[in-house]
């Protein structure tokens, strides 16, 4: 099959600001992992030079081995007993308004984690009073009493990706179960606080696919949802079907702002995280 050429509207100028060198090199110092450079992000330029990064707990090294992700699989390492502080540390450091934390899936561990996450919310809460936090979150498999951990650590947003639609999950994801995300945001919802998810689009799904997933994440209560491009990481991983028009993914943003999302960003550089400060502010008015 051969390769779609990359349209004008997904290059990229690389600009490294001030702003971006001091974000990395606090990043380094602190031997902290961002989803930014593990998922090779399209934004990355933008969002160092705006002083603001994903941080990635746990490690680098996933238990899973997702067709459209570029982080490392295999046996990841134990968690760092100092990470929590580090990136509490770091958040103070580059004086972050809203932080974004992520991880990778430890299926290796008895707790999957949670433990461990609950730990880097209590820490930054506690370093960072002002700065309000989105956690995007694993599955934890579905256990509940793992997802009510991180509930009741209370960080402003809980985002959890579907990722694709229901069709593709079990092609695109590799041990992610369709209905089992949707239980995760719907407990989420449940708690009161904000739930958020993201889809990527150009893996060959049908606009239908697209409506029905939103309307599948308005029936569980998630209100805020990000769509962007699939851009694929390395050749290891799953080919771009389509390069989906910025006229489409206008479209899906005022479908699911009328279907009654809160908040939708789609465009075809959005990522689940690109922006989630506008979420937080917008949504506290």
């Amino acid at each position: 099959m051969e390769r779609l050429k990359k349209p004008d509207w997904l290059k990229i100028q690389f600009a490294a600001t001030g702003e971006y060198s001091t974000v990395k090199q606090i990043v380094d110092n602190h031997h902290l992992h961002t989803i930014c450079t593990s998922g090779r992000c399209p934004n990355i330029s933008d969002c160092w030079s705006r002083g603001t990064a994903t941080f990635m707990i746990l490690g680098e090294i996933c238990t899973r081995s997702c067709k459209f992700c570029n982080t490392l699989t295999g046996r990841p390492l134990a968690p760092s007993k100092d990470e929590p502080q580090h990136v509490a540390t770091s958040i103070k450091l580059m004086k972050l308004q809203h932080a974004v934390i992520t991880s990778v899936d430890r299926d290796d561990l008895p707790d999957l984690g949670a433990a461990h996450w609950v730990d880097t919310i209590k820490a930054i809460k506690e370093e960072n009073p002002n700065t309000t936090l989105e956690t995007l979150i694993p599955d934890f498999q579905g256990k509940k009493e793992l997802i009510a951990q991180i509930i009741a650590a209370k960080p402003e947003i809980i985002s959890h990706n579907m990722e694709t639609v229901r069709r593709l999950t079990p092609k695109v994801r590799s041990a992610a179960k369709y209905d089992i995300s949707l239980s995760v945001l719907h407990q989420i919802a449940e708690s009161g606080l904000i739930a958020k998810s993201g889809i990527m689009v150009g893996l060959g799904e049908t606009r239908e696919e697209v409506f029905e997933t939103m309307d599948d994440l308005m029936k569980v209560g998630c209100s805020i949802l990000t769509i962007g491009q699939y851009l694929q990481p390395s050749r290891k991983n799953m080919e771009v079907t389509a390069y989906i028009t910025p006229e489409q993914f206008e479209e899906y943003r005022l479908v699911g702002l009328q279907k009654g999302f809160r908040e939708v960003e789609s465009a075809p550089l959005v990522r689940s995280s690109y922006h989630a400060e506008k979420h937080i502010f917008k949504n506290n008015k």
